[in-house]
C-alpha cells in the first residue's frame, strides 16, 4: 500500500503510511476470534444462569450486544484501535492525522454492514485497493483512514541524511548544536510527522530558533528538516 501526504491547515505535511490490506484483514481476523470466543464464554456462563431464571431478553443482551458494538466501542475508546488492530499495530486515523471524534468512528461503523458484514468484506478490499489511501466506503464517508505505526528503519531513523551535491546551506549557526541534539531533533521532528503532532513542531522549531539565535522566515517544517540538513553539511566538511 502506497504512503500519501496531506497538507494540514498549520501548513505541515504529514506522511501517512497507510496500512496494508493483508494487515487489516489479519487484524480483522483476530477480533473476530476474540469475538467468537467471548460468544462461547458468555453462552456456557447463560447456559448455566438460565437455570435460575434468567429472562430470555437478559440472555441474548449479553450475548449479542458486546460483538455487536465491538468495533465502535473499542475504536472510540482506545485511540483508534481495536485488539487486533494494536496487535497489527495499525490504527484508524482522521485524514489529517488527528483523532477521529466519535461521529467518524460512528459513520464508519454504520457502513461497517456494507462494507463487511453483507458482502463478506468484498466492497472493502475493492474499494481499499481503489482508493490508495487505505479507505473503504466507510472511512470515505467518515473521513477516516487506517495507518500503520510500525517504524520504517532507513537513513530518517539515523543521523546522516542525503544532500545533493549542490546543497547550499542556510544557518551557519548551527554549529552551536551537536550530534546528540540533531539526533533528538530528528527523532522528535520526524515522530511529530507520522503522528500529526503540529505543535510539537511548531515547539520544535521556535526552540531552535531560540538556541541558534536567528530569525526564521520560513514553515516551522521546512526550518527544522534545514537545521537537520546544516548541520550535516557543516558536519561532513
Amino acid at each position: 500500500m502506497d504512503n500519501f501526504q496531506i497538507e494540514t491547515a498549520q501548513n505541515i505535511s504529514i506522511e501517512q503510511n497507510v496500512a496494508g490490506i493483508g494487515e487489516r484483514i489479519l487484524a480483522f481476523l483476530v477480533d473476530i476470534s476474540i469475538i467468537v470466543i467471548y460468544i462461547i464464554m458468555a453462552s456456557l456462563v447463560m447456559a448455566g444462569l438460565k437455570g435460575d431464571g434468567s429472562s430470555d431478553i437478559m440472555y441474548y443482551f449479553v450475548l449479542g450486544l458486546p460483538p455487536f458494538l465491538y468495533f465502535l466501542l473499542w475504536e472510540t475508546f482506545w485511540n483508534g484501535r481495536t485488539p487486533g488492530k494494536a496487535l497489527l499495530q495499525i490504527k484508524v486515523v482522521k485524514k489529517d492525522g488527528s483523532r477521529p471524534q466519535f461521529s467518524n468512528y460512528l459513520v464508519r461503523w454504520l457502513l461497517r454492514f456494507i462494507d463487511i458484514s453483507i458482502t463478506m468484506g468484498g466492497i472493502a478490499v475493492v474499494t481499499i485497493l481503489l482508493n490508495g489511501k487505505g479507505q473503504r466506503l466507510g472511512d470515505i464517508a467518515g473521513g477516516t483512514t487506517v495507518i500503520s505505526e510500525k517504524k520504517k528503519v532507513n537513513i530518517e531513523n539515523t543521523l546522516g541524511v542525503d544532500l545533493p551535491e549542490n546543497y547550499q546551506p542556510k544557518y551557519p549557526q548551527v554549529t552551536v548544536l551537536n550530534d546528540q541534539d540533531i539526533q533528538e531533533v530528528k527523532n522528535i521532528y520526524q515522530q511529530a510527522r507520522r503522528e500529526g503532532q503540529h505543535h510539537i513542531i511548531l515547539s520544535l522549531g521556535g526552540k531552535l530558533a531560540d538556541l541558534m539565535d536567528i530569525q526564521v522566515d520560513e514553515r516551522p517544517m521546512d526550518f527544522v528538516q534545514r537545521v537537520i540538513n546544516d548541520y550535516n553539511y557543516y558536519t561532513q566538511q
